[in-house]
């Protein structure tokens, strides 16, 4: 951890030797060395201007797809709160800050009768961490309705971006390192409020039934290789049920890992290379992680 550095003053609040585990879904992980909660856009651009470039920034949102090591995050770690939460319906998109959830976009969306987010509301996350990593479930994905996403780069720069600017693919972007995506502009049709409450109903309904959505877990571990579904070489390598410490792979989903009360951070990521390592082994197929783990070791 970097002791001696000097942090730029803003209007936002800023926390020493925080605890960052009880923020992430699978309530694991050590501290953040600076946690920063600018007030606004301008609050933070002027921040990352005047922030020493040696120093480390590391951005998270709702941390639902994320395992933070349990020795912690050097130098600051950003989290974008009120300010970047509006949500605006105009024409034909919708207008959401980075901090506002994916479920509560689709749901604005859905009350002024536009269509094409529904998808949306079967993510956990933000709208900052779907833009950086292309979220998409249910037939739906970010690339496939993103007018521009607005960020502001590690020097302070405020840029609006497409999604041809970002090269969106399957879960990743070309977000420039460093930068913070702020707000985004997403695309819809006019459509049929009943037609829409109805598909949300569906989404739900499914990933109720087919996810361990009350358990302490983060979304989908792996990516799924082309023209093949994780879970299934998960599951075809004997890996359903699997533990390690306190971590283990869901017995509903195995392409989920479970906090089952006193996992650390590195029995999950020990528990995930473990499936890594059997699925290779049985199918010769390489699994990518899809949750980021970020942070050092304690």
């Amino acid at each position: 951890m970097i002791q001696t550095i000097e942090i730029p003053a803003i209007r936002g609040r800023v926390q020493q030797a925080v605890s960052l585990g009880p923020t992430t879904w699978f309530r694991v992980g050590g501290a953040a060395e600076f946690l920063i909660r600018p007030a606004d856009i301008e609050d933070l651009s002027n921040f990352l201007r005047n922030l020493p470039h040696e120093i480390p920034v590391t951005v998270i949102g709702a941390a639902s797809n994320l395992i933070i090591r349990d020795g912690g995050i050097a130098g600051t770690v950003i989290k974008l709160a009120r300010g970047f939460s509006d949500i605006t319906v105009e024409g034909n998109g919708v207008i959401a800050g980075a901090a506002a959830l994916d479920i509560t976009v689709a749901e604005h969306a859905a009350a002024a009768g536009r269509t094409g987010l529904e998808f949306l509301s079967g993510i956990p996350g933000t709208i900052g961490g779907a833009v950086a990593m292309n979220a998409g479930a249910y037939g739906g994905d970010i690339s496939h309705v993103l007018d521009w996403a607005e960020i502001v780069t590690r020097s302070g720069e405020i840029l609006r971006l497409t999604s041809h600017d970002l090269s969106l693919r399957y879960r990743r972007s070309n977000l420039p390192p460093g930068s913070v995506v702020t707000r985004a502009r997403l695309l819809t049709q006019l459509g049929d409020v009943k037609n829409i409450a109805t598909r949300m109903a569906e989404i739900k309904a499914s990933r109720e039934a087919s996810q361990p959505v009350r358990a302490r877990t983060g979304g989908s571990t792996f990516a799924n290789p082309p023209d093949m579904k994780a879970w299934e070489l998960i599951d075809a390598a004997g890996c359903r049920g699997l533990r390690r410490g306190g971590a283990q792979v869901s017995e509903l989903h195995c392409n989920f890992l479970l906090n089952n009360g006193d996992a650390t951070a590195a029995d999950l990521e020990g528990l995930g290379e473990e499936v890594r390592r059997r699925v290779a082994e049985t199918s010769g197929v390489e699994l990518h992680w899809e949750i980021k783990r970020i942070g050092v070791p304690a």
